[in-house]
């Protein structure tokens, strides 16, 4: 008797043990065939480039032992496989239930073909796996941190004062909240082209790409996302980049001294609060002249020298004072909520100074501790990324 043909299709980037137990189950009813996703494919409906691009993900796929044969789809976007299925012309087709849906039930009535929905079950002994999941968790792409000098990358700022901004990149150690102050808007961007890890190139050329890309000329909203969201991301290490009534900065710094990082990374750590509310303005209100931008300025070159000399008294003064001077110039930063976990931290132990990543509004306190006996419990430590390649986690 000649057994059944079963076909089953997806894109199998992160290719994993879920993939190929559900393999093995489809292929009890029969040969199995598998679909593959193009590159060109997964790159036009999923809006982003593969891992792996097809030719591997196929080699990968055909060396499955429960697997007959595998092929790329020909087609585009959901039904891809459509051109694939209708020359193999299976008798069974399997999903699984997150990809059940009624346009390939209604495929497999046209063409009569049995249409099998298989749960998602690991395999036993082994944890249950997804794409999706291994996504979240294999991502490296960074984020930042700014430590001083907020608001000073946009020219309406300092057109009335020239400065610095410092930032910090850091490693994705932990669950990185949405409008929380760390540049996720950025983040998100950069991950819609590379979604795993940044490209190795030079990371000030990297950093003026993100920034293009971000602000591309036919944005609808025609607000200008600040340079430090892409050069904080991009430019490991400690950076101080100089504003002058331009977007793009005329002058960088860096510092990836060791004892300077970890010294930091001792020191600071995050406190998760809420989200940035829909509809929050943190513009409304501002109150931007000379006197309130030199004491954002003064306050980030004091700033930098106090962590180039480990000097907690002058830094954690400054940090404070910096962020003072944001809120002096915005005071819709401090949104109703904020205010009780300052209140809370700010008295605690060991805790010197605190300030809202960003814009503010929401999000996290990035607190100053005394040493890392001092840090709350429960708050975030963080991880200072050194590097100018992909390090991964």
């Amino acid at each position: 008797m000649t057994p059944k043909k079963v076909f089953v299709s997806g894109c199998y980037d992160l290719l994993h043990s879920g993939h190929v137990e559900f393999f093995r189950q489809a292929a009890q009813y029969g040969d199995l065939y598998v679909g593959i996703g193009s590159d060109e494919t997964i790159l036009h409906y999923k809006k982003h480039r593969t891992v792996y691009p097809e030719r591997e993900r196929l080699f990968m796929v055909k060396a499955i032992r429960y697997v007959k044969d595998a092929f790329i789809n020909s087609g585009d976007g959901v039904m891809d496989f459509v051109p694939t299925v209708e020359q193999l012309r299976p008798d069974i087709f399997v999903v699984n239930e997150d990809g059940a849906s009624d346009e390939k039930e209604a495929l497999c009535r046209r063409m009569g073909m049995e249409y099998i929905v298989l749960p998602r079950t690991p395999s036993e002994g082994l944890t249950a796996r997804s794409s999706t999941d291994l996504k979240k968790q294999t991502c490296s792409i960074p984020t930042r941190l700014d430590l001083a000098g907020t608001w000073i990358d946009q020219p309406y700022v300092s057109r009335y004062g020239a400065g610095w901004a410092i930032t910090i990149s850091l490693k994705p150690t932990f669950d990185i909240q949405d409008r929380c102050g760390l540049s996720t808007s950025t983040r998100n961007r950069i991950r819609s082209i590379w979604p795993y890890k940044l490209p190795d190139m030079d990371p000030e050329m990297l950093a003026r790409l993100v920034f293009c890309f971000e602000n591309d000329p036919e944005r609808s909203d025609g607000i200008i996302s600040g340079a430090q969201d892409a050069i904080g991301i991009c430019m490991p290490g400690l950076v101080r980049h100089y504003y002058d009534g331009h977007y793009w900065p005329t002058r960088f710094e860096s510092c990836l001294d060791e004892d300077v990082l970890s010294w930091l990374e001792e020191r600071l750590c995050l406190v998760p609060m809420f989200p940035r509310r829909d509809g929050c303005s943190v513009v409304e209100g501002a109150q931007i002249d000379a006197q309130h931008v030199k004491a954002l300025t003064t306050a980030a070159d004091e700033c930098w020298s106090a962590i180039l000399n480990r000097n907690l008294k002058h830094f954690a003064s400054a940090y404070k004072a910096s962020f003072e001077a944001q809120v002096a110039m915005f005071p819709a930063m401090m949104q109703p909520g904020v205010q009780e976990y300052i209140d809370k931290y700010s008295v605690m132990d060991g805790v010197l100074a605190w300030k809202m990543p960003g814009a503010g509004g929401g999000g996290y306190l990035a607190l100053v501790c005394r040493d890392e006996a001092s840090i709350p419990k429960g708050a975030i430590r963080l991880t200072i990324r050194r590097r100018h390649s992909n390090d991964q986690l």
